[in-house]
């Protein structure tokens, strides 16, 4: 029989102008949005980092990589059904999932339930089997000097019952 797995997940963006700011499937306003090949959903690739690691694939730069202009711009929620479809593909659903986020600025609680709403979606959970919690780095490193933001994924997944 098929035993529960745990996967973790981290990513880190680099803040620059002239992007739009996307944290868990939720566009936030603010002077500075995140760089990347995609849309630079810092939070959805941690997760779809843990997701794929708890089933032992590799992570989403093999599958998405940052050298493909064919998906440049693309949309995280797209990253992290994929990474929900090869959960399922092996015999999996999630069960739950802890996200820890870190940013100096902009304040993101007025938004965490809104994130909560678009990852359990995604997800196929309640958003009560979302846990976001939101951090500052007290002004240390890259994070602290409001150059990146980072963010950390734990996630359970069940075995599917036939």
């Amino acid at each position: 029989m098929s035993h529960p797995k745990i996967g973790f997940g981290e990513d880190i963006h680099r803040l620059i102008e002239g992007r739009k700011l996307i944290l868990g499937t939720v566009e936030i306003p603010h002077s500075l949005g995140l760089l990347g090949h995609s849309d630079a959903d810092v939070v959805l690739h941690a997760l779809s980092d843990a997701l794929l690691s708890a089933i032992g694939e590799p992570d989403i730069g093999f599958f998405f990589p940052d050298n493909d202009a064919s998906i440049e711009g693309i949309d995280s929620k797209k990253i992290l059904s994929f990474a929900v479809r090869k959960v399922k593909e092996a015999g999996y659903k999630v069960g739950n999932a802890s996200i820890s986020i870190l940013a100096e600025r902009p304040k993101l609680r007025p938004y965490i339930d809104k994130m909560k709403e678009g990852i359990a979606k995604i997800l196929e959970v309640s958003p009560s089997d979302v846990g976001i919690a939101a951090g500052t780095n007290e002004g240390l490193d890259a994070v602290g000097e409001e150059k990146a933001i980072k963010a950390t994924a734990i996630t359970l997944l069940l075995p599917l019952i036939d």
